[in-house]
């Protein structure tokens, strides 16, 4: 994940006033013909809902409704659960090749539509076309990378460890998994679920966030021949009905969400009844520490994209600056310099547009209230640090300073284009202010010190710590948390083991 860099000043340096560059076209990003059907899609075909109440979709460049789509209720979730439950052996007694037949079919009916499901993305939540170009390419990456790794699995070598009994290992399928997937990242989020679940020669039921269910239904529209019935099954509505139904369904094997740390909460009180396995990522606060020998204008330009990706709405990003206090002035002024170029606006108005909206009216005001409050704190905006004017719910990109050690702005998650600069004085006070919020999922540190760089990731508590470097991601290394930040792994083979369970055979071979 990267920002282009852009020659386009969209904020003024001095003033930090924004302005969003509005789409000079009526035309919509996506034709009605184009939208999928709104309905779920269980057992291979779309059904309607039986409770009759939909939830309108809303573009939050506008606040304008684009689409409306059905309200799950149990009933759904057990006939998609019915249908998994029925559809899984024949899945899972698949040879590997075939399986990997089909994952690297499904990525190429993806590559075919690909265009249409950038639009149709950026239509749902006013992400930047750049942005969903890269969701969309990794989307079709994850299912390409997949298809090759199911068929190279390893385990454990069969053996005699035992006097006269040979042990075998054999990884089989879990069976059917229900999936929670989140609004920032719908069909890219969707697919690092998707994707190792089918390889693992498991079946589904997946419940795209209801503000954002556009691109999942897409995708069940566009490979619903390539799949058996009853393999992937989609219920859209709400997850307290939707998702809690899937957390505590007897015949659901395994429960994988991605989103907050409250809906994870919800997901595993739900599980325990069941003894279901659970897969959490969850959110992050990541520290970026920035140390006196770092080069400082590459650790700015990194954090140009790596705070903002996303307009923030990212939960490994750059948000939470711990610089040395001799070098935070500099560093400071070269942030803000960063920031004051992003373009903002909707995503219909350029492919150079950088940050767009907050996903949600809902969201916007929760960011808003932490600008406010930090404000009310004595803590100080550098640029931004307040809503734009206009449609839509848009805030400016914001660098806040002066902020005092353990300040809400600087360990609550805020989810939004706002990133804090902190200072320290000693590489013991970064390490210990680093790991003293609730989160564990990224963390990034910059020295031109190999020794301290091994040194200091080794002793930060998060699941990736990158060097000299934020938010660079590739499917063939694991993407997972510690702490409040969640467990289990996305990308990699290690996701494959998630979705797999190991069973020892052991013969007796005495004579």
């Amino acid at each position: 994940m990267s920002l282009q860099t852009s020659t386009t000043n969209a904020c003024s340096a001095t003033t930090g006033t924004a302005q969003v560059r509005r789409s000079q076209t009526a035309a919509g990003l996506v034709a009605d013909a184009e939208l999928p059907p709104g309905e779920h899609f269980i057992d291979g075909a779309f059904r309607p809902g039986t409770s009759g109440p939909v939830t309108e979709v809303i573009d939050p460049c506008t606040g304008e409704p684009v689409a409306s789509v059905a309200d799950g209720t149990v009933t759904e979730v057990d006939a998609a659960v019915a249908a998994a439950l029925a559809a899984k052996e024949a899945w899972g007694r698949l040879v590997p090749k075939e399986r990997s037949e089909v994952l690297h079919r499904i990525a190429d009916r993806l590559a075919e539509h690909s265009d249409l499901l950038v639009r149709l993305e950026s239509a749902n939540t006013g992400k930047p076309l750049m942005v969903s170009e890269d969701d969309v390419a990794g989307t079709i990456d994850t299912f390409r990378f997949m298809a090759g790794a199911l068929r190279a699995t390893t385990s454990m070598a069969a053996g005699e460890y035992a006097q006269d009994h040979l042990s075998l290992i054999l990884r089989e399928p879990l069976g059917v998994v229900g999936v929670v997937t989140p609004w920032n990242y719908p069909l890219l989020m969707g697919a690092w679920k998707i994707a190792p679940i089918l390889a693992a020669g498991n079946t589904l039921v997946i419940k795209p966030s209801e503000q954002t269910p556009l691109t999942t239904l897409k995708f069940a529209e566009l490979v619903a021949d390539l799949l058996p019935a009853g393999v992937f099954n989609v219920v859209t509505g709400r997850g307290s009905v939707v998702g809690q139904r899937l957390s505590e369904h007897p015949d659901v094997d395994m429960i994988a969400l991605t989103g907050s740390v409250n809906s994870g909460r919800s997901v595993a009180r739900g599980a325990a009844e069941t003894l279901k396995r659970v897969h959490l990522e969850l959110g992050g606060k990541a520290p970026v520490v920035v140390f006196d020998d770092a080069d400082l204008a590459a650790a700015a330009s990194s954090l140009r994209a790596a705070g903002y990706w996303n307009s923030g709405q990212e939960c490994g990003a750059a948000c939470r600056v711990l610089v040395h206090e001799s070098v935070a002035a500099e560093f400071t002024e070269l942030l803000v310099r960063e920031v004051s170029t992003l373009v903002v606006g909707e995503p219909g108005a350029g492919a150079d547009v950088e940050i767009g909206p907050l996903n949600s009216k809902g969201h916007y005001e929760r960011v808003l209230g932490y600008l406010e409050r930090a404000h009310a704190e004595g803590i100080r905006a550098a640029i931004g640090g307040a809503a734009l004017e206009g449609p839509g719910y848009f805030v400016a990109p914001t660098v806040l300073v002066d902020v005092p050690d353990g300040a809400e702005c600087s360990r609550e998650e805020i989810f939004g284009p706002v990133v804090t600069v902190e200072t320290f004085s000693d590489e013991a006070e970064a390490i210990a202010r680093a790991n003293e919020v609730p989160f564990g999922l990224a963390a990034s540190v910059w020295t031109e010190s190999g020794r301290r760089s091994h040194d200091v990731a080794s002793r930060i508590d998060a699941g990736t710590v990158w060097v000299n470097a934020h938010l660079v991601l590739a499917n063939e290394v694991p993407w997972g948390g510690f702490k409040g930040s969640g467990y289990g792994r996305d990308l990699s083979v290690y996701a494959l083991d998630d979705y797999s369970r190991t069973k020892h055979v052991m013969h007796s071979r005495g004579r």
